[in-house]
Protein backbone atom coordinates (compact mmCIF):
# COMPACT_ATOMS: atom_id res chain seq x y z
CA UNK A 1 0.00 0.00 0.00
CA UNK A 2 1.35 3.44 -0.85
CA UNK A 3 0.66 6.80 0.67
CA UNK A 4 -0.70 8.81 -2.21
CA UNK A 5 -1.95 11.70 -0.14
CA UNK A 6 0.21 13.11 2.64
CA UNK A 7 -2.12 16.02 3.41
CA UNK A 8 -2.07 17.34 6.93
CA UNK A 9 -4.89 18.68 9.00
CA UNK A 10 -4.12 21.81 10.94
CA UNK A 11 -2.15 21.39 14.14
CA UNK A 12 -2.26 17.58 13.92
CA UNK A 13 0.48 17.57 11.26
CA UNK A 14 0.48 13.99 10.15
CA UNK A 15 -0.84 11.91 7.29
CA UNK A 16 -4.56 12.56 7.12
CA UNK A 17 -5.33 9.23 5.55
CA UNK A 18 -4.01 6.44 3.42
CA UNK A 19 -5.49 6.62 -0.04
CA UNK A 20 -4.83 3.52 -2.11
CA UNK A 21 -7.81 4.47 -4.28
CA UNK A 22 -6.06 5.71 -7.41
CA UNK A 23 -3.49 2.97 -7.87
CA UNK A 24 -5.13 1.49 -10.97
CA UNK A 25 -6.98 4.45 -12.43
CA UNK A 26 -5.71 4.05 -15.95
CA UNK A 27 -7.92 4.99 -18.87
CA UNK A 28 -9.15 1.89 -20.72
CA UNK A 29 -6.82 2.58 -23.65
CA UNK A 30 -3.78 2.45 -21.34
CA UNK A 31 -5.01 -0.61 -19.46
CA UNK A 32 -5.54 -2.61 -22.62
CA UNK A 33 -9.35 -2.49 -22.52
CA UNK A 34 -9.62 -0.70 -25.86
CA UNK A 35 -10.52 2.83 -26.89
CA UNK A 36 -12.56 4.99 -24.58
CA UNK A 37 -13.85 8.56 -24.51
CA UNK A 38 -11.39 11.06 -22.99
CA UNK A 39 -11.20 10.77 -19.23
CA UNK A 40 -12.54 13.88 -17.52
CA UNK A 41 -10.28 15.39 -14.89
CA UNK A 42 -11.62 14.86 -11.38
CA UNK A 43 -12.61 18.03 -9.57
CA UNK A 44 -9.99 19.17 -7.08
CA UNK A 45 -11.55 19.63 -3.65
CA UNK A 46 -10.26 21.56 -0.64
CA UNK A 47 -11.75 20.60 2.75
CA UNK A 48 -11.84 23.35 5.38
CA UNK A 49 -12.92 21.64 8.60
CA UNK A 50 -11.38 21.83 12.06
CA UNK A 51 -12.85 18.55 13.35
CA UNK A 52 -10.29 15.91 12.36
CA UNK A 53 -12.83 13.05 12.45
CA UNK A 54 -15.26 14.83 10.15
CA UNK A 55 -12.44 15.93 7.83
CA UNK A 56 -11.19 12.35 7.59
CA UNK A 57 -14.68 11.02 6.78
CA UNK A 58 -15.26 13.74 4.19
CA UNK A 59 -11.91 13.09 2.55
CA UNK A 60 -12.53 9.34 2.32
CA UNK A 61 -16.07 9.76 0.96
CA UNK A 62 -14.98 12.22 -1.70
CA UNK A 63 -11.99 10.12 -2.72
CA UNK A 64 -14.24 7.05 -2.97
CA UNK A 65 -16.57 9.06 -5.21
CA UNK A 66 -13.67 9.84 -7.56
CA UNK A 67 -12.83 13.39 -6.50
CA UNK A 68 -9.26 14.62 -6.03
CA UNK A 69 -8.99 15.89 -2.45
CA UNK A 70 -5.99 18.19 -2.54
CA UNK A 71 -5.92 19.08 1.16
CA UNK A 72 -7.86 19.13 4.40
CA UNK A 73 -7.09 22.11 6.61
CA UNK A 74 -8.39 23.36 9.96
CA UNK A 75 -8.13 27.13 9.50
CA UNK A 76 -9.17 29.76 7.02
CA UNK A 77 -5.60 31.01 6.85
CA UNK A 78 -4.38 27.58 5.72
CA UNK A 79 -7.21 27.38 3.18
CA UNK A 80 -6.24 30.71 1.60
CA UNK A 81 -2.59 29.66 1.42
CA UNK A 82 -3.43 26.29 -0.19
CA UNK A 83 -5.80 27.96 -2.67
CA UNK A 84 -2.99 30.21 -3.86
CA UNK A 85 -0.70 27.30 -4.68
CA UNK A 86 -2.95 24.28 -5.36
CA UNK A 87 -5.90 25.87 -7.26
CA UNK A 88 -8.82 23.76 -6.04
CA UNK A 89 -12.04 23.75 -8.07
CA UNK A 90 -14.31 23.67 -5.02
CA UNK A 91 -14.06 24.00 -1.25
CA UNK A 92 -16.13 22.25 1.41
CA UNK A 93 -16.21 24.80 4.25
CA UNK A 94 -17.40 24.63 7.85
CA UNK A 95 -18.53 27.98 9.26
CA UNK A 96 -16.89 27.69 12.69
CA UNK A 97 -13.18 27.08 12.28
CA UNK A 98 -10.01 27.17 14.32
CA UNK A 99 -7.84 30.23 13.72
CA UNK A 100 -8.73 33.87 13.18
CA UNK A 101 -11.11 33.55 10.22
CA UNK A 102 -14.50 31.93 10.24
CA UNK A 103 -15.76 29.87 7.32
CA UNK A 104 -17.80 32.68 5.77
CA UNK A 105 -14.81 35.05 5.75
CA UNK A 106 -12.70 32.24 4.29
CA UNK A 107 -15.25 31.46 1.58
CA UNK A 108 -15.49 35.15 0.64
CA UNK A 109 -11.71 35.38 0.29
CA UNK A 110 -11.53 32.14 -1.71
CA UNK A 111 -14.18 33.43 -4.10
CA UNK A 112 -13.05 37.05 -4.41
CA UNK A 113 -9.31 36.34 -4.68
CA UNK A 114 -9.23 32.97 -6.43
CA UNK A 115 -12.68 32.43 -7.98
CA UNK A 116 -13.18 29.30 -5.87
CA UNK A 117 -16.77 28.52 -4.93
CA UNK A 118 -17.82 26.45 -1.96
CA UNK A 119 -20.34 24.22 -0.34
CA UNK A 120 -20.92 25.13 3.29
CA UNK A 121 -21.14 22.13 5.64
CA UNK A 122 -22.03 23.38 9.09
CA UNK A 123 -24.36 23.17 12.04
CA UNK A 124 -24.55 26.97 11.89
CA UNK A 125 -26.50 27.74 8.72
CA UNK A 126 -29.17 30.11 9.99
CA UNK A 127 -30.73 32.86 7.90
CA UNK A 128 -28.15 35.46 9.00
CA UNK A 129 -25.21 33.18 8.15
CA UNK A 130 -26.70 32.50 4.71
CA UNK A 131 -27.20 36.24 4.12
CA UNK A 132 -23.58 37.00 5.08
CA UNK A 133 -22.35 34.18 2.82
CA UNK A 134 -24.30 35.25 -0.30
CA UNK A 135 -21.41 37.28 -1.81
CA UNK A 136 -19.32 34.06 -1.88
CA UNK A 137 -21.87 32.51 -4.30
CA UNK A 138 -22.05 29.16 -2.46
CA UNK A 139 -23.03 26.16 -4.55
CA UNK A 140 -24.80 24.45 -1.66
CA UNK A 141 -25.41 24.06 2.04
CA UNK A 142 -25.22 20.91 4.14
CA UNK A 143 -26.64 21.00 7.64
CA UNK A 144 -24.65 18.99 10.19
CA UNK A 145 -25.08 16.20 10.86
CA UNK A 146 -25.18 15.14 7.20
CA UNK A 147 -24.58 11.82 5.51
CA UNK A 148 -21.65 11.11 3.25
CA UNK A 149 -24.18 10.32 0.50
CA UNK A 150 -25.70 13.80 0.81
CA UNK A 151 -22.18 15.24 0.73
CA UNK A 152 -21.16 13.42 -2.45
CA UNK A 153 -24.53 14.24 -4.07
CA UNK A 154 -24.00 17.94 -3.28
CA UNK A 155 -20.44 17.89 -4.63
CA UNK A 156 -21.55 16.11 -7.82
CA UNK A 157 -24.32 18.69 -8.33
CA UNK A 158 -21.84 21.52 -7.72
CA UNK A 159 -19.39 19.96 -10.20
CA UNK A 160 -22.13 19.78 -12.85
CA UNK A 161 -23.04 23.40 -12.19
CA UNK A 162 -19.41 24.51 -12.45
CA UNK A 163 -19.14 22.68 -15.78
CA UNK A 164 -22.37 24.35 -16.92
CA UNK A 165 -24.49 21.19 -16.98
CA UNK A 166 -27.95 20.91 -15.52
CA UNK A 167 -28.20 17.11 -15.77
CA UNK A 168 -25.99 14.18 -14.72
Amino acid sequence: MSRENENTLGPWRGPLSWLPYGQSRLPAAESGAGPQAPVQRAERILIVEDDVLIATQVEAALADAGFDVIAAVATGEEAIAIAGTQAPDLAIVDIRLAGNRNGIETALELFQSHGIRCIFASAFADREARRRAEPAAPLGWLQKPYTMTSLTDAVQAAAREMRGKDRP
